[in-house]
């Protein structure tokens, strides 16, 4: 087997991206075997893992935004084989890339493939895992209602236009969460449970989050009296908001939503009833930049 082989998983829509046709070409011409595999429909990113483990590719390369990321991500933490994962950042918010410090342009991000991997936790619920964040409340209902073709046409701040142009449907939801020394009860506008530090296209709802602390950051932003105005300053990305939220640092924490509250991971809703989140430390291994504001004290795993 080339020690110096990968297999890039790559977005259905970035099949014609010259960018990455050409950073793909460069890294080839670096001494790179570089296989390139395209989705095409839901389970395609999964698949195309295994095939790839399978095959002997011990470096996946997911291209595309966070929805793939996610399931290339997820793949790879429930497979038994020793592999790391590579981000190349191509949709439209980027959450975890951003946060990472994983550059966006994909020749750079492809010369992370050079850079020693290391060890980052995953968060679970049920069956299902994530890498940068589950979200819940009104940020959730944006993503989830934000279109496709809005996002092209302006990018990350559809998320921001979208919000904006919905708080005829705002409401609180009302949870409960309980964790290891922590209980909270009451009426929500927002809760992330992250990895991650951002998501929502930008929206930094845990912003001391670690990657590799094997903890998940618990952020509550608690339904305030004036609810449209509170939360036009947060989509606004207004700092006067920090201090309003009730935060925590924990391994796992349980919800209970008598309402029913639709939770998001990194994106993709939830499925099936289970409801307590927990982090699963050193469950992939990813290449990211040595800088990265994501890592903490992890050590380098060659």
């Amino acid at each position: 087997m080339t020690a110096r082989r990968a297999l890039l998983i790559l977005h259905g829509k970035q099949a014609l991206n010259d960018d990455v046709r050409a950073a793909v070409e460069r890294k080839r011409t670096h001494g790179w075997e570089l296989d390139v595999r395209v989705t095409w429909e839901a389970g395609d990113a999964q698949r195309l893992v295994r095939e790839g483990l399978a095959a002997g590719h011990r470096q996946i390369i997911a291209g595309g935004g966070d929805g793939t990321l996610r399931d290339v991500a997820e793949a790879l933490a429930l497979s038994e084989v020793d592999a790391s994962l590579v981000i190349m950042p191509l949709g439209t918010a980027n959450d975890f890339a951003r946060s990472a410090g994983v550059p966006l342009e994909p020749e750079r991000a492809l010369d992370l493939l050079d850079v020693p991997a290391r060890a980052v936790d995953m968060g679970a619920v049920g069956e299902q895992m994530f890498l940068n964040m589950a979200t819940g409340g009104f940020g959730s209902q944006v993503t989830a209602n934000t279109s496709e073709d809005l996002k092209k046409i302006l990018g990350g701040a559809a998320y921001l236009f979208t919000g904006l142009t919905r708080f005829s449907e705002l409401t609180a939801a009302s949870a409960e969460l309980t964790g290891p020394d922590f209980h909270w009860q009451g009426d929500l506008l927002a809760l992330g449970i992250g990895n991650g530090r951002q998501a929502g296209g930008g929206h930094p709802l845990c912003p001391e989050a670690l990657a590799d602390d094997g903890l998940l950051d618990i952020s509550i932003l608690p339904a305030p009296q004036e609810v449209v105005s509170t939360l036009r300053s947060l989509l606004e990305g207004g700092l006067g908001l920090d201090n309003m939220f009730v935060r925590a640092r924990l391994p796992w924490v349980e919800l209970k939503s008598a309402q029913g509250l639709t939770i998001n991971l990194d994106g993709e809703p939830l499925r099936g009833d289970a409801r307590r989140f927990e982090a699963r430390p050193g469950a992939l291994r990813v290449h990211l930049p040595s800088h990265s504001p994501l890592l903490g004290q992890t050590r380098q795993l060659a």
